[in-house]
C-alpha cells in the first residue's frame, strides 16, 4: 500500500502503492498521531521533481532462502519484438537501474526498515513546521510497529521475498535483452533496505555505465512510490559529476504496454479456469491505496492510471470472450485520513452480503510476491471473504518472472534507450525547504512555535491515551 509519502538515505556511504513493503505497517494509535501533524500538510502541492530531505539509513544486510520465480525466458507470440541491431549497444556500455520498496530480510531487520520507511519525509508528509520531528517520529513508529509486523512477517516464513523475487527479475531481464541483442547490466536499487539506491548507483559508477534506464517496478505511477525514488535519484545525481553528465531515461509507468495487459489477462484467465464454473466468478481487482490528498491536492495520476489499467485488462479479456463482473477496491488504508475508495475490506464485506459465492482476488498494483499479497490479501482478506459468505476463492498470482511480462520489461528497455538525455535526472528542484536556512532569524521562529506546536498535539489526551492502549 502506499502511505503519507518515501527517506532519503545518506550515500552508503534510499521504495512501490507500486510492490510496497513497509507501507502495510503504519496501523493503530501511532497512524493517529501521524495523522495530526500530517493533515495539514497535504494543501501544499507536491512536485515529482522535488528534491527532498536527506535522512541516514539504518542498515543491515541478509538474504532471503526463498525463491519464487525461476529465471527463464519465453517467446510469447505476437508479443515478442525484433531488434536485429541496437548499434548505440556497440558503442555505450547500457546499464538498466530496477527501483524497487525493499523489505526486511529477517526478523531483526524489520525495526531498522521501518525506520528508514517512516524517516521519509514523502512516506509521512509533515508540514513544514514539524519536519524537524521526522526522526523522533520515525523511531516512535518504528519501534511501536514492530511487534505486529514481525508477526506478520512470520506468517509468511520470517522475512520479506521482496529482494529475491526483485534480483530474479534483474536476471531474467538481462537474459531476455540478451535474447534482443542488448548487453546491458542490470542493477537493482531498493528505497528503504539492501541493496539500497545509493549502493546501486555507486556501482553503476564503478562500472562507468555510459547509458542509463531506470525502470522503477511499480507499472503505475505515484508521486510516494516511483516519484520517491526518482526524487532519490535526482539528489544523488545532481551532486556528482560523472553522474550529472550521464544520459538517463527514465521510465515513469507502463501499466498501459501491451505485454503487460497481455500477462495480467493470461494470469486471470488460468485462475478463472480452475473454478467449477468460470462465468460466475467476480473478478476483484485489489490495488494500493494512497491518501485522497495525494490525488487531490498533489496532483497524484495514480487513481486515473489505475482505473483505465482495469479498463484496458477488461478489454483484452472482452476479446477472448470473458465478461465477468469485476470491481476495483483499494486496500491497506491506515490512519483516520479519507483514502482512495472503495475500501477492499468494505467490499469483500458487501459482496458477500450480495449473494457473490465466487471470487478472484486479483493484486493489480504488485508484480512481485510480498507481505501485501502473501499475507494481507491471502490471509486476513480470504479469511474475511469468508466469514462474509463468499465460498470459492481464488487468487492470482503477481507477475514475478512471468516471461511475456519480463520480455516486455526488455521492449520497454529498449524502446527508450533513444530518448536516454543529460537531464532527465539533474533538473533543478524549485525553491525549497532549505530557503529557511539562509534566514536565521525565519527559522528560529518556525523552530520555536514548530516546538510549542508540537508538543501540544503530541502531548495532547487524545495521543497520550492512544500511545497508552496501544503500549498496554
Amino acid at each position: 500500500m502506499i502511505l503519507w509519502s518515501y527517506a532519503r538515505g545518506r550515500p552508503l556511504t534510499s521504495v512501490s502503492c507500486h510492490s510496497l513493503e513497509g507501507l502495510h505497517e503504519l496501523h493503530g494509535p501511532s497512524s493517529q498521531a501521524l495523522a495530526f501533524l500530517s493533515s495539514n500538510s497535504t494543501s501544499e502541492r507536491t512536485s515529482v521533481l522535488r528534491g527532498s530531505y536527506v535522512c541516514g539509513l539504518v542498515q543491515k544486510r541478509n538474504d532471503v532462502e526463498k525463491a519464487f520465480c525461476a529465471v527463464g525466458l519465453g517467446v510469447y507470440g505476437e508479443n515478442v519484438v525484433e531488434h536485429q541491431s541496437h548499434s548505440h549497444a556497440t558503442e555505450d556500455k547500457v546499464g538498466v537501474l530496477l527501483l524497487n520498496l525493499g523489505g526486511p530480510d529477517t526478523l531483526n531487520d524489520v525495526q531498522p526498515f521501518l525506520f528508514n520507511l517512516f524517516a521519509d519525509p514523502d512516506i509521512i508528509r509533515l508540514p513544514r513546521l514539524f519536519r524537524f520531528l521526522q526522526w523522533p517520529l520515525a523511531k516512535l513508529i518504528s519501534v511501536l510497529r514492530a511487534p505486529k509486523s514481525k508477526e506478520g512477517y512470520t506468517s509468511i516464513g520470517g522475512g520479506s521475498p521482496l529482494r529475491k523475487i526483485t534480483d530474479e527479475q534483474a536476471d531474467a531481464l538481462k537474459m531476455a535483452l540478451r535474447v534482443k541483442n542488448l548487453t546491458a547490466n542490470v542493477y537493482v536499487g531498493m528505497r528503504y533496505w539492501y541493496p539500497f539506491t545509493e549502493e546501486a548507483v555507486q556501482q553503476i559508477k564503478r562500472d562507468r555505465i555510459t547509458r542509463l534506464v531506470v525502470l522503477p517496478l511499480y507499472p503505475q505511477f505515484s508521486i510516494s512510490t516511483t516519484g520517491s525514488s526518482i526524487r532519490v535519484l535526482q539528489s544523488i545525481f545532481r551532486e556528482d559529476a560523472y553522474l550529472s553528465r550521464l544520459p538517463v531515461s527514465i521510465i515513469r509507468s507502463w501499466y498501459q504496454r501491451e505485454g503487460y495487459i497481455m500477462s495480467m489477462a493470461d494470469l486471470i484467465q488460468k485462475e478463472l479456469e480452475k473454478f467449477a464454473n468460470p462465468k460466475e466468478v467476480m473478478i476483484f481487482f485489489s490495488a494500493h491505496g494512497v491518501p485522497v490528498s495525494y490525488v487531490e491536492n498533489a496532483g497524484d495520476p495514480y487513481k486515473d492510471q489505475m482505473e483505465e489499467c482495469i479498463y484496458l485488462i477488461m478489454q483484452k479479456l472482452k476479446e477472448r470472450e470473458i465478461d465477468n463482473d469485476h470491481t476495483l477496491a483499494y486496500q491497506s488504508r491506515v490512519g483516520p485520513v479519507e483514502w482512495l475508495k472503495p475500501y477492499t475490506d468494505k467490499v469483500l464485506v458487501e459482496l458477500g452480503q450480495k449473494g457473490v459465492k465466487s471470487l478472484l482476488a486479483v493484486p493489480v498494483s504488485f508484480v512481485s510476491e510480498h507481505i501485501e499479497t502473501l499475507e494481507e490479501i491471502d490471509m486476513e482478506y480470504k479469511d474475511l471473504a469468508l466469514e462474509s459468505g463468499i465460498e470459492n476463492w481464488g487468487r492470482v498470482p503477481a507477475l514475478n518472472c512471468t516471461s511475456s511480462f519480463i520480455t516486455d520489461l526488455a521492449d520497454a528497455v529498449i524502446e527508450a534507450l533513444p530518448s536516454a538525455s543529460t537531464t532527465a535526472l539533474t533538473t533543478p528542484s524549485s525553491v525549497s525547504e532549505e530557503d529557511d536556512h539562509y534566514d536565521p532569524v525565519r527559522y528560529a521562529i518556525k523552530m520555536f512555535f514548530g516546538s510549542i506546536l508540537a508538543f501540544v498535539l503530541l502531548f495532547s489526551p487524545r495521543m497520550l491515551l492512544a500511545f497508552r492502549n496501544h503500549l498496554f
